[in-house]
């Protein structure tokens, strides 16, 4: 088994995404990579907002920043602990990535690599250049993963099981044609803020983080307050001002300003500062520029509307939940769904 050599493979590709995400110049072979081979990986970089405009370089940077994080030896680690793991898992695992944000299905392609798995990768179109990129870099410290890891332009087959993420339409579609194998399949999802009124400043700051992220593209992106009766949103929008930034991206934009004139027109009431919209809405689903609000009189009624619909959230963020800030920067062991992807592959 070569776990702990797969293990500091991967602690060697966090350094080089670490330093990366700071647009540092190569700092020598500590890196394990020569000048070009890492300058090639920044060049690569520098065109990936070509194929998806929501890839903004603030964005891709965050991403590498994250796992270079994650991708430590001590987390990795720390990961892996709870697990009995006494050989190499000989099995293909097919997996059909989402696209909504960067490297959105690479913790799934981690899993089958670190497990010794082999990955048959069909990308999403909009994100075709960063995941391939990653893997080349992990190409450089193990010579096994063109053995390992594959990326399949058309039709999955000859596999042992399936990881598939996409939409709920999607979903049915992967239902009727992967059922049959042991399969791992994720629907929509989104995440909620439960907001008590007792909040500081900076958790409101950090908040900001949870919604604009990633332009509020992720399944871990709040696009739903809970606030209690009588409370200020002034407070919100105070909050989040810094990030107005948003408005710089034109498809940000045009959507804010898309569904500001349909909701005008269909004479909703709209609350805005210029870059985000805030509705009265009991859905939890919120377009790109807006964010739904919804008031409350018992927490305790907050907690069982959430429960009934627990499908389809990924993350209530709050004092008693998930972090404030820390719903786009999840851990190693914070799986999609809740659902244990390392587990899964053990038993399969």
């Amino acid at each position: 088994m070569q776990l702990q050599k797969r293990i500091k493979t991967l602690s060697q590709l966090g350094k080089v995404l670490s330093t990366a995400s700071l647009q540092k110049e190569w700092n020598g072979f500590d890196l394990g990579i020569t000048e070009q081979e890492y300058n090639n990986f920044i060049q690569v970089l520098k065109t990936v907002r070509n194929h998806n405009q929501w890839f903004t370089e603030k964005e891709v940077l965050f991403t590498l920043k994250a796992w270079g994080k994650n991708l430590s030896e001590e987390k990795l680690k720390q990961w892996l602990s709870p697990y009995t793991i006494t050989k190499d898992l000989n099995k293909t695992v097919g997996i059909i990535m989402a696209g909504n944000i960067p490297m959105v299905g690479f913790h799934d392609l981690l899993c089958v690599y670190i497990l010794g798995g082999k990955a048959k990768v069909k990308l999403s179109s909009d994100d075709k250049i960063l995941i391939p990129a990653v893997v080349q870099l992990l190409t450089l410290f193990d010579e096994a993963v063109p053995q390992q890891i594959e990326f399949i332009p058309f039709k999955l087959d000859n596999f042992d099981a399936v990881i598939a993420t996409g939409s709920n339409n999607t979903a049915r579609y992967f239902e009727t044609y992967f059922g049959k194998y042991p399969n791992i399949i994720r629907k929509n999802r989104t995440s909620v803020a439960v907001i008590t009124g007792e909040e500081t400043k900076e958790e409101l700051k950090k908040l900001a983080d949870d919604v604009f992220l990633y332009y509020g593209l992720g399944c871990r992106n709040v696009t739903k307050l809970f606030i209690p009766k009588g409370y200020d949103l002034n407070n919100i929008f105070g909050a989040f001002f810094t990030h107005d930034y948003v408005m710089e991206n034109n498809k940000y934009a045009n959507n804010y300003d898309y569904h500001k004139a349909v909701y005008l027109m269909e004479q909703h009431q709209l609350i805005e500062n210029g870059f985000l919209l805030m509705k009265e809405d009991k859905k939890f689903h919120s377009p790109i520029g807006m964010l739904f609000y919804e008031y409350y009189d018992s927490k305790d009624a907050v907690l069982e509307k959430l429960n009934q619909h627990k499908e389809e959230i990924q993350c209530i963020v709050g004092k008693e939940n998930t972090p404030f800030g820390k719903s786009q920067k999840p851990e190693l062991w914070d799986y999609a769904d809740n659902i244990d992807t390392i587990q899964f592959l053990l038993e399969v």
